[in-house]
């Protein structure tokens, strides 16, 4: 394909080809030269063009196809743009000759398609450049159009099209010739020449009288297809519109006869045809007078298309304008003025159909949230005037007059429009149509009510749905709503159409429980059951009610069951009650009804007993939780009466008559209904029943009285979708499939409506605010019929499955014509159940008897003319060889196919097994045989070439490569393919043949599906298949079918994923732009799939390609969805707010999220105005009111300006009242922005920093410039009216204060710039506090508040308790106890609100202490008043203060709140013992919900009860304990209080002991079982509370006297340990370990002390020691705390350093890896670690002690090999070794040497340490060993100062430590040396002569040699000098420690050194640093030391001159030298302050 890729045409590659790769060859380079000649240099151009134009014009007797006729005349009319025109009259005479042609054969034909084409394509392009030769050219066309087939037709209106739109005003000559073509081609029986025509521009600039045209276009939707009616709607809207609004005549038509219209006239025009249809005045009028309608179901719904096209041209603002005219018209269409429109069932339920259709599309559709709600108070205004007719009706007292019973008929079907269009629109509005419901003038809801009385059933069914709409759309409405349904139920349960009515508004009530989060309040499930039970006891009483009422009762029932278990199960066995008294107890007593009853009981009884079917069927749906053992076995005994109802059913309508006939019907279906959704098991025990049904089942489907073959609601369940793609894309979903429906059912089936199944109006498959659309029950009970037929034929026996097959197959034999095609599809459906079922089951199809009975019915299907039974039999075809698994068999079922399709020449056979060879293939991997292979691929490729047979090719073409597929030859596949592309590309697959585009695109989808990696190759055979496929996908976006474009989109989205290089993206995105706004719903969700993959991974491409796509187009595309002005984003953001399919929606949504993650960032302005755009669209400015005038901001204030500007100042938003929907996604984008921008630069959320960047680089943009805008945006988001958008806008809120409030403010220092947003804050939050404010909301608000006031950011307590008030608010409403409750939710609800209120107190509680906390530390430590004063510390302790005033009633409450938690995590085995009435904010029926609300609250309030109760010591009660003035239950909550049965009041201790316990268990409970979704936040606060626990003596005390409580709290940590990786929740971890050691401690000195006071007379060797060991000897695993807690320590010990571990480190399978540094984490997990450790000895017997004593002394030895292994540095290195240390040093002194019998094994066991320690790093085998010196004299000295006298001094331990030191001494490290001398210092000290004193005289000496040699060389540096004020500091310890008479000795040694560095006044001022230190440290030692021994000094001054001269000279140069500096102090400023934002918008 290279070679095509050039200007001119490759003619000698080209001869070279054959005949199938020359027009694939054509077709690429046709491509490629569109894209050069536009790109190429126009000289270049010109230069070539005559060779250029004599090849293209060569082609067009070529034979090209469609794709390639088109691709040919683009490229001719681009060559003569950019080229000379000299030739281009020649191009179209030549043109016209061929048109002229008189050859009209087949293979000519498309030689003269091109040429028309080519003909419209340069008129198009060059327009008027071509003077008066269109004159000619469109005679000529039309002259040719009249011989001309389809196609031709077809191409000539397209070709005409251009022609006009070239030549514009000049074509106006021909414009009456052209409207003439247009008008006969409207009528065509080709439906794509009626789409060409429909589109013909001569139509609107010709036509004058809109009659004639209103009536051509009518003519066209006669038996018009989907595509006919929305080009047609699309014409007759688009002329009407215009010629309304036309103020003048076009200049294009102006002619005296054109005239303007009025509205009144075009709706008079619409309805005409809506009610007329296409039939002239007096043929319609007989057909009216005669009874029958003229009106088909394709022009009504053309028309109603039409309707919506008209108004949408309109727009929305002339439908505000006119919407009660509007409304009125649309009404009429189904009122008394037309009543033959409604004169039957069916005609009445389409045209309400249509209706609907039109106000939703309208309405819905156009109108912003402010006009929707004025059209509601429209709407309403209509109900009330229809409310008054039937009023007047009613009034008059006869209903039996015609005048009467006519107006209340007619006006039925106005009533149900209106009020369905009401429910959808407050469905819509969601919450904000609050106020409306509010508006008392308005008075929407009595208007709905007061219609649920009217006499029609579908009216009152229509209320009820509208409250339905209502309750789901405003939650807070339901409760009240059903009480007042309830009490009118009750009142008027005399009146049966109240009965109905109401009956009918409870259910739709409670099934809309469901939707709503809230809920209902629990009792009012025991209400409806009281008030049902009353209706179904009382039915007999009054004949007349008793229908009435059996119906409601079950219907409550039944709607009941939607509430679920919880519910549910406490009415359940009243419930099973009714279900056994409803049926009879025995056979016998069935015939006794039988002989009883007359038509009215049977009626009843049958009324009663389906319902009774309907509502455990409900029961079953709703409630499976409760379907156990026991109650199915209570279910199960009434069904075999239900049966054999069922068998008598027949009988008992032959004895009554036809009134018995629906509830016949209907109990039939709620029997068949329930038994599907029943496990078979369940009934399988019952064969003679299975038998019965079955019967019943055959007879039913057979029945002769059902004359309706419905396929299409039937069959596509059991059809696989793509072959349902191909057969029939109008079964797939459009915008218009609520009225296409109707076509599909055929003229005599009615559609689905409300009315025909009451029962339905509750159901939970309902999505949206669509009304529920049961089919009538003659279709529903065919449907579960057909259903059920497949469960019960597979658990029947053999003999009966044959014996049933044998009969259908009988039924069908012995019916004829159009009755048999209604019993074969009936059939066909049951068996393709049957089979479907048994291969879903992995079940056997049984004998050979069966299998021939199954295949001899299927094989029937094969041949039926039924298109949807033939695919369905195909399926069952597929699904038999799948059954039976046996080769032989599915050989056979393969060669009776290839019989059939060779002998067989009509369509319907070979469509029926072509389709049964691909469904083969499908599901059972291919034919293996290879003759059978090869058969299959011939005859399907024979079919897929067979241009005779046009409706076969569509079966067989896409099956012929699965075929292929299956056996993985991809070479095969693509030679095929090329093939069916040449072909496609020919003249074989015309414009016309919808189902050959959809074949073919079918086709491409197949293989791209099938092929995936392997486009990645790069061989000669993937490269020519990839260009293949490119190919067909560029055929594919040409052609004029939506679905074919879809399948397209498809397979480049598929090879973009695998092979994205080879896709041109540019190309791509234009196509997708092009289709965004598409009239179709497939391709819009094609275009949004295809946008959702491209952005993951090219965002930033995409919409760069969009953006320049929209900008190169702006003259050629004028799209809905501006990209040129707002980008790919906004776009998007549009179409989300005008799209109402869900599943798109949620691909936008989910394309405009990864947008916003790749782009966000780097785009932050643009999404930024995007959202605030949409939140501002629709934001009531007028409203806003600054809440302090007092702090306006100035107005020239840099980027706050902003936050100043109102709604008049502002340009046009792009969004024109975006919908809540909308505006809720818009605030999600904005926390999404601010989490990107969290992981970008850090200058998004640096004020100071942010700038400095923004005025370096103006291009650079960060979030914290825009903080005033994010602040906006969520003060508007969390102030509107609609809920959703309220807790939206909160999260935004809180997101924002998050992540700002620590970011400073550089203008004002000591503040934050988020501190200026104080009063936007509040004032966002407090609407949420409003008492009519839904409980979620004000969770989420009081979620805000705790972060607001935690945050720090206000420091004023003033400003601070405007946001705390509104806390204190919801704290008194909890005060208030049950009371003041809301009723209108469900009592989770409540519940969720206090725990929220609960918890945002408690963690502002915890914020206060902690900065309490703090605030006393930092006294410690600050001296500066201001310092502290700036730090916040006045603000911490005013948190705290606020919080005080509330606390002792927090403190109850939070207590009540973790009992309840308390319960609410028992095991299921103690359900028993929980309270029967519930816990103090739960009730015990909604305790499963309520439980949820518990877990996301209790961590916090568990920490908050600990700190309070820390705070008050478990020492002292509370004060106001039995002051509560709690409303609440006092069993389960009141601790310390007295109960209502006068129990003993508790002691202090055991109330202490009881709070201890509670929060001891919940802690305990929560971290032994932490679950994978326990939050990090959750398991923090609870360690943080048992720390807080721990904090006090008394909680401690308890913990030290209950060992086994401290080993289960030291297991479960360890656990939380080993499970949680965050070294945060490690170290709080180990906190409480340590807390528990503690305990243990104080408990065993407590004991101590107590045997000491005791035992005070006794020597302290005879006293009991105490500790852990001393009863069992030694620890034990599982009962020992100090093994507990060395197992802990020690697994965080290994898993820090894995070297401590010998089987880690000496394992032969372990490769030894060099040691890691140690983190920050780790080193300060080591630590706590070791911390514990050196804690451990206090707590064990003298016995234990010593056994773990080696341990323990032995670790520090590892630990110094770690250390000396790993390079760390300084800080770490000195903390850890240390600590290692001080385990040693709170080991070493131990009470062991006090115990007689531990005394010599003690002094042993520290000899040998200290022996090995030395020892270990002595030398070895001649070398030494890598040492820390440091560490190692430190453990030396650590042992000398703590162990015992009796073990330090023995001689050979004293000996080897002396030479250890005396060898460091000579070491020339200065550190060591350093380190030496303060350890020997320490030692020196000791008090113990006999320990000190052999140091001394050993090491003395040499440390004044040492002293000596600095003085010989003068210290020079820091470290030198260090080294010899050390050593000096030493020599003067040896002055203290000596003896009297040698004291003076010492001096006498030390003054002369001292005196020696001493400077005079001349060498003072020139000295270096170091000696002028030096000479400071002298000094000032002298100055110490010559007054405490004068004596010594004044001799040795006497002695020696020249000192005593140095030493004044020195003295009077440093008092000279000293200069008394005053400290200055700058007077402090004036308090910085920061103004306020008061102007929120």
């Amino acid at each position: 394909m290279e070679l095509a890729h050039s200007l001119l045409l490759n003619e000698e590659a080209y001869s070279h080809l054959g005949e199938v790769q020359k027009a694939e060859f054509i077709f690429e380079w046709l491509r490629y030269l569109e894209k050069l000649l536009l790109a190429t240099n126009r000289r270049d151009v010109r230069e070539k063009q005559k060779t250029l134009v004599e090849q293209l014009l060569s082609l067009l007797n070529s034979s090209p196809g469609p794709p390639t006729r088109k691709l040919l005349a683009k490229n001719l009319a681009i060559l003569y743009s950019i080229g000379d025109t000299f030739s281009v009259y020649e191009t179209i005479d030549k043109c016209n000759d061929l048109i002229r042609s008189k050859d009209d054969s087949p293979s000519y034909l498309p030689t003269k398609l091109a040429a028309v084409v080519c003909l419209g394509s340069l008129y198009k392009k060059l327009g008027r450049i071509l003077g008066n030769t269109f004159t000619d050219t469109v005679g000529n066309i039309l002259k040719a159009m009249k011989s001309a087939e389809s196609q031709g037709r077809y191409e000539i209106m397209l070709s005409l099209q251009n022609v006009l739109r070239g030549l514009g005003a000049a074509a106006t000559p021909c414009h009456r010739d052209i409207y003439k073509a247009a008008r006969s081609c409207l009528t065509d029986r080709s439906m794509a020449v009626r789409c060409a025509a429909a589109k013909n521009e001569a139509i609107f600039m010709w036509s004058t009288d809109l009659d004639s045209v209103a009536t051509l276009c009518f003519k066209a939707f006669e038996g018009s297809n989907y595509d006919v009616r929305i080009s047609v709607s699309k014409l007759l809207g688009t002329i009407l519109a215009k010629a309304l609004i036309s103020k003048h005549p076009g200049t294009a038509a102006s002619r005296q006869s054109i005239r303007r219209v009025s509205l009144e006239e075009v709706l008079e025009l619409l309805g005409t045809g809506f009610l007329r249809g296409s039939s002239g005045f007096l043929r319609a009028s007989g057909d009216m007078l005669k009874g029958t309608s003229s009106v088909s179901r394709d022009v009504r719904v053309g028309v109603t298309q039409a309707y919506v096209v008209f108004i949408s041209t309109l727009g929305g603002a002339w439908l505000e304008k006119n919407f009660a005219a509007f409304l009125s018209h649309i009404l009429s269409l189904v009122s008394q003025s037309h009543p033959k429109a409604t004169q039957t069932q069916i005609d009445a339920v389409c045209c309400r159909r249509c209706v609907s259709f039109i106000l939703r599309a309208t309405i819905g559709g156009l109108l912003g949230e402010k006009a929707q709600i004025a059209a509601v108070k429209d709407i309403c205004q209509a109900i009330w005037k229809l409310k008054k007719i039937v009023d007047a009706v009613l009034s008059d007292g006869n209903l039996e007059t015609q005048l009467g019973s006519t107006d209340i008929a007619a006006s039925q079907h106005m009533l149900v429009c209106a009020l369905q269009e009401l429910g959808s629109l407050i469905y819509s509005l969601g919450t904000t149509a609050a106020p409306l419901l509010q508006d008392s003038s308005a008075g929407l809801l009595d208007s709905v009510i007061s219609v649920i009385l009217h006499p029609s059933t579908s009216v009152r069914l229509a209320a009820a749905w509208c409250l339905h709409c209502i309750a789901v759309a405003l939650p807070s409405y339901l409760t009240p709503l059903l009480d007042r349904c309830l009490d009118r139920l009750t009142v008027h349960k005399s009146s049966p159409e109240a009965v109905t009515g109401f009956s009918f508004a409870v259910a739709a009530l409670l099934g809309a429980v469901k939707r709503c989060p809230l809920g209902i309040p629990h009792g009012k499930g025991k209400i409806i059951m009281t008030l049902a039970e009353d209706l179904l006891c009382s039915a007999a009483q009054n004949s007349r009610l008793s229908a009435q009422r059996t119906q409601a009762g079950w219907l409550l029932i039944a709607a009941l069951m939607t509430l679920g278990p919880a519910v549910v199960s406490h009415h359940l066995a009243r419930v099973l009650l009714l279900w056994k008294c409803v049926f009879p107890a025995s056979p016998k007593d069935l015939e006794t009804e039988k002989s009883r009853g007359d038509s009215f009981t049977w009626q009843v009884t049958l009324e009663g007993r389906a319902g009774a079917l309907c509502a455990i069927k409900s029961f079953v749906s709703h409630c499976g939780d409760l379907l156990t053992e026991e109650v199915i076995q209570r279910l199960l005994p009434p069904l075999p009466c239900a049966v054999d109802l069922l068998t008598q059913l027949s009988s008992i309508l032959k004895t009554y008559g036809s009134p018995l006939k629906t509830p016949s019907v209907v109990y039939r279906q709620r029997l068949y209904e329930l038994l599907i959704l029943l496990p078979p098991e369940t009934y399988e025990d019952s064969p003679g029943n299975l038998c019965a049904v079955l019967q019943e089942l055959a007879a039913d489907l057979t029945a002769p009285d059902i004359q309706v073959a419905a396929s299409t609601f039937l069959l596509p369940s059991l059809c696989h979708q793509d072959d349902l793609l191909i057969l029939s894309p109008v079964l797939q979903e459009t915008d218009h499939r609520f009225i296409e429906e109707q076509l599909l059912l055929g003229s005599g089936v009615a559609c689905g409506s409300l009315e025909y199944d009451p029962y339905s109006i509750f159901e939970k498959d309902v999505k949206g605010d669509s009304v529920p659309k049961p089919l009538p029950p003659t279709l529903s009970v065919i449907s579960s019929a057909a259903k059920l037929f497949g469960i019960v034929c597979a658990h029947v026996e053999e003999a009966q499955r044959i014996l049933t097959l044998e009969q259908l197959l009988d039924s069908i034999k012995r019916t004829k014509g159009a009755r048999q095609q209604v019993v074969q599809l009936h059939v066909v459906s049951s068996v393709s159940s049957f089979l479907k079922y048994v291969a879903g089951s992995k079940g056997s199809l049984g004998t050979e008897e069966m299998r021939r009975l199954a295949l001899t019915l299927v094989m029937g299907g094969l041949e039926s003319s039924n298109p949807l039974l033939r695919c369905a039999a195909a399926e069952a075809w597929a699904r038999l060889a799948q059954v039976v698994d046996d080769g032989t068999f599915t050989a056979g079922l393969a060669q009776i196919s290839f019989d059939k399709l060779i002998s067989a020449r009509d369509v319907v056979t070979r469509t029926g097994y072509s389709l049964a060879l691909g469904s083969l293939n499908r599901y059972l991997g291919g034919i293996s045989s290879s003759q059978h292979l090869n058969s299959c691929i011939g005859i399907l490729y024979a079919l897929s070439q067979d241009n005779t047979s046009p409706d076969v090719q569509p079966q067989a073409l896409p099956h012929t490569p699965r075929s292929i597929d299956k056996r993985d030859k991809i070479f095969s596949v693509h030679f095929l393919m090329e093939e069916l592309l040449i072909y496609f590309q020919l003249v074989r697959i015309q414009p016309g043949p919808a189902k050959q585009h959809h074949s073919i695109g079918f086709l491409f989808t197949l293989r791209r599906q099938r092929l995936g990696p392997n486009y990645l190759g790069n061989s000669t055979s993937v490269s020519t298949f990839r260009t293949s496929c490119l190919l067909g996908c560029a055929v594919m976006q040409d052609n004029p079918n939506c679905l074919v474009q879809a399948q397209a989109i498809s397979c480049l989205q598929q090879l973009h994923m695998f092979a994205p290089r080879y896709v041109n993206l540019s190309s791509l995105v234009s196509c997708l732009c092009v289709n965004l706004c598409s009239p179709y719903l497939l391709l819009r969700r094609a275009v949004l799939a295809c946008l959702r993959q491209l952005v993951q991974r090219e965002a930033a491409e995409v919409s760069e390609h969009a953006v320049m796509f929209a900008k190169d187009r702006r003259q050629e595309w004028t799209p809905d969805a501006n990209i040129r002005e707002f980008g790919l984003e906004g776009a998007l953001l549009t179409l989300l707010d005008k799209e109402t399919d869900h599943i798109l929606c949620h691909d936008i949504k989910e394309t405009l999220n990864h947008m916003l993650t790749s782009m966000a960032v780097e785009k932050l302005s643009l999404w930024l105005k995007l959202c605030k755009d949409v939140l501002a669209a629709s934001a009531d400015f007028s409203t806003v009111i600054c809440v302090d005038t007092m702090q306006e901001e100035e107005g020239d204030k840099g980027d706050d300006a902003s936050v100043l500007t109102t709604r008049n100042h502002e340009k046009s938003h792009p969004f024109t009242n975006p919908r809540w929907a909308t505006r809720v996604f818009a605030a999600e984008c904005v926390c999404r922005i601010i989490n990107q921008c969290e992981n970008a630069n850090i200058a998004h959320f640096d004020f100071a920093l942010a700038q400095d960047m923004k005025k370096k680089d103006s291009r650079n943009d960060f979030l914290v410039l825009h903080l005033a805008d994010l602040i906006r945006m969520a003060f508007m988001a969390a102030t509107d009216h609609s809920d959703q958008l309220r807790l939206s806008g909160l999260e935004t809120l809180l997101v924002v204060i998050r992540q700002f409030a620590a970011i400073p403010e550089p203008e004002f220092p000591g503040h934050v710039i988020l501190e200026q947003y104080q009063a936007n804050v509040g004032a966002a939050l407090r609407p949420a506090f409003t008492s009519e404010t839904p409980p979620d909301v004000t969770a989420k608000a009081c979620q805000v508040c705790s972060a607001w006031i935690t945050s720090g950011v206000v420091s004023d307590l003033n400003d601070l308790r405007r946001v705390h008030q509104l806390l204190v608010s919801s704290l008194t409403k909890i005060q208030a106890g049950k009371e003041a409750v809301s009723h209108l939710y469900n009592e989770s609800a409540s519940t969720m609100e206090i725990l929220a209120v609960l918890k945002a107190w408690a963690e502002v509680y915890v914020i206060a202490v902690q900065r309490h906390k703090n605030h006393k530390q930092s006294l410690k430590t600050t001296t500066c008043l201001e310092e502290s004063v700036r730090n916040g510390s006045y603000a911490s302790d005013g948190l705290l203060e606020l919080v005080y005033t509330d606390l002792g009633t927090l403190s109850r409450l939070w207590l009540a709140a973790l009992q309840d938690f308390a319960l609410l995590t028992l095991p299921s085995e103690f359900a028993s013992q929980l309270p029967a009435e519930g816990g103090a904010f739960y009730t015990a029926e909604t305790s499963e919900n309520a439980k949820w609300h518990y877990y996301n609250s209790w961590a916090h309030i568990l920490h908050a009860t600990a700190l309070w109760l820390t705070s008050t010591g478990f020492v002292v009660a509370d004060p106001d304990e039995g002051a509560s003035d709690l409303s609440r239950p006092v069993t389960p909550t009141s601790m310390c209080q007295s109960s209502s049965s006068g129990t003993t009041v508790k002691s202090p201790e055991d109330v202490y002991t009881d709070r201890f316990h509670l929060i001891l268990g919940i802690s305990v409970e929560f971290l032994c079982s932490l679950r994978s979704d326990a939050t990090m936040e959750s398991i923090t606060a609870c360690l943080n509370a048992l720390q807080a626990l721990l904090d006090v003596p008394w909680p401690r005390s308890k913990i030290g006297s209950d060992q086994d409580l401290g080993i289960e709290l030291l297991n479960v940590l360890h656990r939380v340990i080993l499970t949680r990786e965050s070294p945060s929740i490690q170290l709080a971890s180990l906190e409480v370990v340590r807390q528990i050691i503690c305990a243990a401690q104080e408990h065993v000195r407590e004991k101590r002390r107590s045997a000491e006071v005791d035992d005070g007379a006794a020597e302290k060797e005879t006293l009991p020691e105490f500790g852990e060991g001393k009863d069992t000897g030694g620890l034990v695993p599982g009962k020992s705390l100090v093994f507990a807690t060395l197992e802990l320590c020690v697994c965080i010990l290994v898993r820090q350093l894995p070297e401590l571990n010998p089987k880690l480190t000496g394992s032969p399978g372990v490769k030894a890896t060099k040691p890691q540094m140690l983190s920050e984490d780790g080193s300060r997990l080591v630590s706590a670690a070791l911390v514990i450790l050196s804690e451990l000895p206090a707590v064990c017997s003298p016995e234990v002690q010593l056994s773990i004593a080696n341990t323990l002394l032995r670790m520090p030895i590892g630990y110094l090999e770690r250390l000396t292994s790993v390079s760390m540095r300084g800080g770490a290195l000195d903390q850890l070794t240390a600590l290692q240390f001080q385990v040693a040093k709170n080991i070493i002194p131990s009470r062991l040497s006090l115990t007689k019998q531990c005394r010599l094994p003690w002094k042993v066991l520290l000899a040998l340490y200290i022996m090995f320690l030395i020892d270990h790093f002595s030398l070895v085998d001649g070398t030494q060993q890598e040492l820390d010196e440091i560490s190692l004299l430190t453990a030396i000295t650590v042992f000398i100062l703590s162990a015992s006298p009796e073990v330090t001094i023995i001689p050979c331990l004293q000996k080897r430590c002396i030479e250890k030191f005396k060898a460091t001494l000579q070491i020339k490290d200065p550190m060591v040396q350093i380190k030496t001398y303060q350890l020997l210092h320490s030692i020196f000290q000791y008090p113990n002569p006999a320990v000190s004193y052999p140091y001394i005289y050993s090491l003395a000496s040499i440390i004044v040699e040492k002293l000596q040699e600095i003085y010989k060389r003068k210290p020079e540096s820091t470290t030198e000098l260090q080294i010899f004020q050390e050593s000096i500091k030493v020599l003067e310890t040896l002055v203290t420690v000596a003896e009297e008479q040698h004291r003076s000795q010492l001096v006498a040694c030390l003054l002369p050194i001292l005196i020696s560095f001493l400077l005079d006044q001349n060498a003072l001022g020139s000295a270096t640093s170091t000696m002028r230190n030096l000479h400071d440290f002298a000094l000032q030692n002298l100055m110490q030391i010559g007054p405490q021994y004068s004596s010594v000094f004044k001799s040795l001054m006497a002695s020696s001159p020249a000192l005593k001269a140095r030493l004044e000279s020195a003295v009077k140069g440093n008092q000279e030298s000293i200069k008394v500096k005053i400290p200055t102090s700058k007077n402090p400023g004036k308090n910085s302050s920061i103004q306020l934002k008061t102007n929120f918008l």
